[in-house]
C-alpha cells in the first residue's frame, strides 16, 4: 500500500510449504545485551529515520507541510496527543502525520487551530490510525476528517491478537520496541521537550508498516471484508463527540458510599461547582477537587471552613482558596426542598443481569443461551466476543426479543443496535435459535 521502503520485519522468511505462523504464536525473542537486527530479537526504536522534526507553528510552515503531503503518495499515518488528566477539554495539543514522499510532520494546533487546508490534500488517501475512536473527535475539531481509514488496533482485535497496544504490535509484527513513557504527559505544556517530540514522531513512524502487516494477516484469515465494514462505520460516526450523560455527577468515584437523597444532593452540588471551575480554567476536574473529597464532604456535611478543611482532599492550597465555593455548594444542597432532591433515575434498557432470574426467569434463560452462542462463535473465528457484538446489544435483544422469532426479525433488531452485516451474518441463525421458546438442546 505504501511507496515508502518498509522497515525490517522480525519474522524470517519461511521455507516453501511452511504453514503461515499464527500471530498469537509469534512471540518475540527476548532482547540480549545489544539487540542485533539479524538475530530475530526486538530492536529498540529510539529515533525517527529522518530525525525529529520541529513542531510546525506558523502559517508559512503549515503551507510547506501541505505542499509536501500533497506531493506524497500512499496512506497517511496520523496521531494526536491530548492532555487527558490535565485539561478539561479533550482537544489535540499536537498532531503527527507521516506519508511516503512527505516524511513526518508535527503540527502545533494551538497557533494553528484550522488544518482544513491539510485535510483538502490528504482527504482522498487512506488514513492510518491506532485506536482511531480516541483521536477522531479531536482531529475533527481542527478540520481533519477521514474519508477512508485503517485502524491498526481494531484490525489487531479482528485478527485475534491478545495484545493490541501500539508498542506490543510493533514489537510482535515488525520486531521493533517503542517506549510509551510519555503517553500520559501534559501535552498542553510549552515548549515541548525534545524527548516528547521524538516519542510523538515515533508514534507514526511505523504505522503504515504495521497497517500492511495487519492487512496481510486479515486477508490470510478471510477477515478483510469484516475490517472494511468496521472502518467504514468509524468514518461515519467516529468524529462525533461523546454522548452527554443526563446526570454525569452520578459517576463520581465512591458515590456508592453516599447514603440518602440529601447526601446525594451534596455530591451533585459540589460536582457542578467543581465542573464550572474546571471548565473555566480548562483543568481536569480531579485537579480542581478530587472525587474522594466530594464524597467525604457529602458524607460529613461540614458547616464551616475549619471543619471542611480537615477533610481528606481539602488540604491543598488551591482547594483551600475555594473553601467558600465548596461551602456555598453544600449550603445550596442543604436548602433544597424535598421534592428537588435527586431521585433514582429510571433505568434505560434491561435491568442488571444478576436480577434477571428473579424478575424474568425466561429472559434469564434467553440471555444465557445468547451469551453462550456469542462466546462460541467468537471462539470459532478467533475474535473477542465484544468485537463480535456489544454486550449491551445481547442484553437488549434477550430482554426484549422481536415479537416473532425469525432470522429476518432478529437481523432487523441487530441492525437497530448498529451491528454490522458481517456480525449479523455470523450470529443471526445462532441468536435466532437461542431466542426461540423451544431451543434445540
Amino acid at each position: 500500500m505504501t511507496d515508502e521502503p518498509p522497515l525490517r520485519r522480525r519474522p524470517a522468511a519461511e521455507p516453501p510449504g511452511h504453514a503461515p505462523q499464527h500471530p498469537l504464536s509469534a512471540q518475540p525473542q527476548p532482547a540480549g545485551e545489544g539487540p542485533d537486527p539479524t538475530d530475530g530479537g526486538p530492536v529498540p526504536l529510539t529515533a525517527p529515520r529522518d530525525g525529529t522534526p520541529e513542531p510546525v507553528a506558523t502559517r508559512a510552515e503549515l503551507a510547506e507541510v501541505v505542499a509536501r503531503f500533497a506531493a506524497g503518495t500512499g496512506p497517511v499515518a496520523l496521531d494526536a496527543e491530548r492532555a487527558s488528566g490535565y485539561r478539561y477539554s479533550q482537544r489535540a495539543y499536537l498532531v503527527q502525520l507521516r506519508r511516503a514522499g512527505a516524511g513526518t510532520a508535527l503540527i502545533d494546533p494551538l497557533p494553528l487551530p484550522d488544518l482544513s487546508a491539510l485535510d483538502a490534500v490528504i482527504g482522498d488517501a487512506e488514513w492510518v490510525l491506532h485506536a482511531a475512536s480516541q483521536d477522531l473527535p479531536c482531529l475533527a475539531e481542527v478540520g481533519l476528517r477521514p474519508r477512508r481509514l485503517f485502524d491498526t488496533e481494531l484490525a489487531a482485535r479482528l485478527a485475534g491478537f491478545e495484545r493490541v497496544g501500539l508498542a506490543a504490535l510493533t514489537e510482535q509484527l515488525l520486531g521493533f520496541t517503542l517506549e510509551k513513557h510519555h503517553s500520559a504527559a501534559d501535552w498542553s505544556s510549552r515548549p515541548l521537550p525534545e524527548s516528547w517530540l521524538t516519542y510523538a514522531a515515533l508514534d507514526v513512524e511505523m504505522l503504515t508498516d504495521l497497517r500492511d502487516a495487519l492487512d496481510a494477516e486479515l486477508t490470510r484469515q478471510g477477515k478483510s471484508a469484516w475490517a472494511a465494514e468496521e472502518f467504514a462505520a468509524l468514518v461515519r460516526t467516529g468524529a462525533r463527540p461523546p454522548r452527554v450523560r443526563a446526570e454525569p455527577w452520578r459517576r463520581t468515584s465512591g458515590i456508592h458510599r453516599v447514603r440518602g437523597a440529601r447526601a446525594q444532593a451534596r455530591v451533585r452540588s459540589l460536582w457542578y461547582a467543581r465542573d464550572q471551575i474546571a471548565a473555566r480554567r480548562d483543568a481536569a476536574p480531579g485537579r480542581v477537587l478530587p472525587d474522594s473529597a466530594i464524597v467525604a464532604a457529602a458524607e460529613l456535611d461540614p458547616k464551616d471552613e475549619k471543619t471542611l478543611l480537615t477533610l481528606p482532599g481539602f488540604g491543598g492550597r488551591s482547594v483551600r482558596r475555594l473553601a467558600r465555593t465548596w461551602l456555598a455548594a453544600l449550603d445550596d444542597a442543604r436548602e433544597l426542598a424535598d421534592d428537588a432532591l435527586p431521585v433514582t433515575p429510571a433505568v434505560e434498557g434491561p435491568p442488571p443481569p444478576h436480577r434477571w432470574a428473579e424478575r424474568d426467569p425466561v429472559a434469564a434463560g434467553r440471555l444465557a443461551r445468547c451469551r453462550e452462542a456469542v462466546v462460541r462463535i467468537a471462539g470459532e473465528h478467533n475474535l473477542p466476543p465484544e468485537n463480535l457484538i456489544t454486550p449491551d446489544s445481547v442484553r437488549r435483544l434477550a430482554w426484549s426479543p422481536p415479537d416473532e422469532i425469525t432470522e429476518a426479525a432478529v437481523a432487523e433488531a441487530l441492525r437497530g443496535f448498529n451491528a454490522r452485516e458481517w456480525q449479523i451474518g455470523l450470529l443471526n441463525p445462532h441468536l435466532t435459535e437461542a431466542l426461540s421458546p423451544n431451543p434445540i438442546p
